[in-house]
């Protein structure tokens, strides 16, 4: 029989909360909720006053944006054990993307004042808690600079293999990534349309870098599309 984490345990998968001590994680634990969403529902949208943070019980989040002309975007996906929202804990501005359900979701709700007033309390947790948006800004930054200047079949073939490291599993052929992944999502994630990402695909499984079957990716050759990354940065520093 599978295991449904407590409200604290799950806690215990944030890298800041972690740290905390017994009686003050206790303490968190006894303010947060749970939340379940389905497949397509948004947990908040760009616009919305910030809540608080959000921990993935189970399911994934597509974190994303809209342009003016209706073209969408998949910044990231946040799986179980991934928190979101932090931001929000220190601006109290309104959140700049859409997070959506990815199939069913469930997450868990820990409200912003009861962050800011341990921080209050406590000013020393800021640190910790510093260090973990400094990393996720360092992956936003590397993201932004990946679309400026990299062509779009570098972009995938890094996106790929970004992919390959979360949701990687052994297979006869390379390593598949274990994800439902159609291509006109791959092309949400890398700023392109379907069309564009399902040449540059077939360009990949033409040279043996990557086998393709019904929303599935198998990396064939993962060396081979690391190289043709760096190539890349190699020419666009001349």
């Amino acid at each position: 029989m599978s295991h449904t984490p407590t409200i604290r345990e799950t806690l215990a998968t944030n890298a800041w909360f972690a740290q905390l001590p017994d009686d003050v994680l206790d303490k968190l634990a006894r303010c947060a909720q749970r939340r379940r969403l389905q497949d397509g529902e948004l947990l908040y949208a760009r616009g919305d006053q910030p809540t608080g943070l959000f921990g993935v019980v189970s399911g994934r989040v597509r974190i994303g944006t809209t342009s003016i002309d209706g073209k969408a975007l998949t910044a990231t996906l946040f799986e179980a054990g991934d928190w979101l929202g932090e931001i929000s804990i220190f601006d109290g501005l309104p959140r700049v993307t859409d997070a959506q359900a990815s199939g069913e979701l469930e997450v868990l709700v820990i409200p912003r004042q009861a962050i800011t007033d341990l921080l209050k309390e406590q000013p020393e947790l800021y640190a910790p808690f510093v260090q973990i948006l400094c990393r996720k800004l360092r992956m936003a930054m590397e993201g932004m600079s990946d679309l400026m200047l990299l062509p779009l079949s570098q972009r995938l073939a890094k996106r790929l293999l970004s992919l390959s490291q979360d949701y990687g599993q052994a297979h006869a052929e390379g390593t598949l990534i274990d994800l439902h992944l159609p291509q006109d999502e791959l092309g949400r994630m890398l700023g392109a349309s379907r069309q564009s990402v399902s040449k540059e695909l077939k360009v990949l499984e033409k040279r043996g870098w990557v086998k393709l079957a019904y929303g599935k990716i198998v990396i064939s050759d993962s060396d081979a599309l690391e190289t043709h990354i760096d190539a890349s940065f190699g020419n666009s520093s001349k």
